[in-house]
């Protein structure tokens, strides 16, 4: 429990580390953060703001995926991703202070995709100490052991249908395009990879946690 607990916390943090850095590189980040930075240019607010309206959504939209109500889970996921969004925006403006902007393209598209591998590792962590999670990586937890057969990339795939909406939806209203780049695209490939990868070789004693309402059992197996 206490490895658990320390994965969280490593988690959380590493996360928006990672997802603040490939924001502020503008070259490209995850769907998610993505359709949050388009929403943040498009309706105003901050991305954290954003981060933390459309993922509060999504800790909904996890309480039907699993069927059944479970309070703990929702205000959970609620709490993680008031912490988590404002550390994005503090790292955000982190980067942005030390002037990221002002390097050549392709070190910043080297350091969006360092922070997509670092956030894809980070997420691996809390999903497999599966205490308390990102909504949205909860629901590719949820898809992958419920409706997917423990294949994280299908998962993936299937969790980046919504911010592909919000973002051609943006687009559409803005004619602008935010933080979707050669990064995206990256993510959009590897993103249930890298995390198949770190479960593998990243604290690989840390096994999943996940457990079936219909079984109860941990499929440490689909690791």
């Amino acid at each position: 429990m206490q490895q658990r607990w320390l994965a969280l916390i490593l988690g959380l943090v590493v996360n928006a580390f990672g997802n603040g850095l490939s924001v502020a590189s503008n070259m490209g980040t995850s769907p998610w953060t993505a359709s949050e930075v388009n929403l943040s240019h498009w309706l105003g607010g901050s991305v954290g703001l954003w981060i933390a309206i459309i993922s509060s959504l999504a800790a909904v939209a996890n309480q039907f995926l699993i069927r059944r109500w479970d309070p703990r889970r929702l205000f959970g996921e609620i709490g993680f991703i008031l912490f988590f969004s404002s550390f994005v925006d503090l790292f955000v403006g982190l980067f942005d202070r030390l002037g990221i902007m002002r390097l050549n393209a392709g070190v910043r598209l080297l350091l969006a995709l360092t922070g997509i591998c670092i956030f894809c590792t980070a997420i691996s962590l809390y999903q497999r100490a599966n205490l308390v999670m990102h909504p949205n990586d909860d629901t590719t937890n949820i898809l992958r052991f419920l409706y997917c057969h423990g294949n994280v990339v299908k998962a993936q795939l299937l969790s980046f249908t919504p911010p592909v909406v919000i973002i051609l939806v943006s687009w559409l209203n803005t004619h602008q395009l935010y933080a979707v780049n050669w990064g995206t695209l990256f993510t959009l490939l590897f993103n249930g990879v890298l995390i198949g990868l770190a479960d593998r070789l990243v604290w690989p004693r840390l096994h999943h946690n996940f457990q079936t309402k219909s079984t109860g059992m941990t499929p440490h197996s689909a690791a």
